[in-house]
């Protein structure tokens, strides 16, 4: 029926969430020049992803670009923690199926002597998949050494990677001039809202004060008599000195 509307995309007409699915390095590195993530899964050729991803970083598209070679090592790193975990499982099977069975079993992981020997046996575990990554990295890093090698002795690609510095630092700049501009126009929101705020008070009280003033000429004015009402035969006492 979706066919027959024209519809090839199911999952975005009726926008279901899209679940990340195992790619070949080619399509990683078409998805890594247009910014999309990618990831590794278990059960790949992780060696064969890595080669093939240490191969493109030493093209002159991938290696002049720090967000695709980032993207590039991510994945590589992704398979290397997979690759430690798998040689794992071979090397622990019996401790690993030894575990499970204790997790299944309540009553014994009650006992003191069970969850030592748990701790024990993951410990080993840990500490054997912590040196795989280390000589796995160990090789991947002299690998990609030879790309930066060949990238050091490339006068167009430092020149290049100057100029991407350059841009970095420009753009940090440009971004510290917005933050501060924007802090300095808030706090002149704020200065000018106290002094609208102070200058609402003072005119209320300058208006208050003329109410007062004006309530007390009234008062005097209705107490005191004036000169009419004073008459002819007022008199003004003159004190001589």
């Amino acid at each position: 029926m979706y066919e027959a509307l024209g519809v090839k995309d199911i999952d975005k007409l009726l926008k279901r969430p899209q679940v990340p699915t195992p790619k070949d390095p080619a399509l990683e590195h078409i998805d890594s020049l247009a910014g999309k993530p990618f990831q590794a899964f278990p059960g790949q050729d992780h060696r064969a992803h890595i080669t093939s991803h240490l191969n493109f970083m030493a093209t002159n598209m991938a290696r002049n670009n720090p967000m695709i070679m980032a993207s590039l090592e991510k994945n590589c790193f992704e398979h290397i923690s997979l690759m430690a975990q798998e040689q794992i499982e071979v090397e622990f099977r019996q401790e690993m199926q030894q575990i499970m069975a204790m997790q299944q079993n309540p009553q014994a992981m009650q006992n003191p002597q069970m969850q030592m020997q748990l701790k024990m046996i993951s410990e080993k575990i840990e500490a054997r998949k912590a040196q795989l990554i280390a000589d796995m990295m160990e090789e991947f890093m002299k690998e990609e050494k030879k790309i930066t090698s060949q990238f050091d002795n490339d006068p167009i690609a430092k020149l290049r990677a100057r100029e991407l510095d350059l841009q970095a630092q420009e753009n940090q700049r440009k971004r510290e001039e917005g933050e501060e501009r924007i802090n300095l126009d808030k706090m002149r929101a704020m200065m000018n809202q106290q002094n609208q705020d102070e200058k609402l008070e003072q005119n209320e009280d300058l208006a208050k004060l003329r109410a007062d003033t004006s309530i007390e000429k009234t008062i005097l004015s209705k107490t005191l008599p004036n000169a009419k009402d004073m008459g002819p035969s007022s008199v003004i006492v003159r004190r001589d000195d």
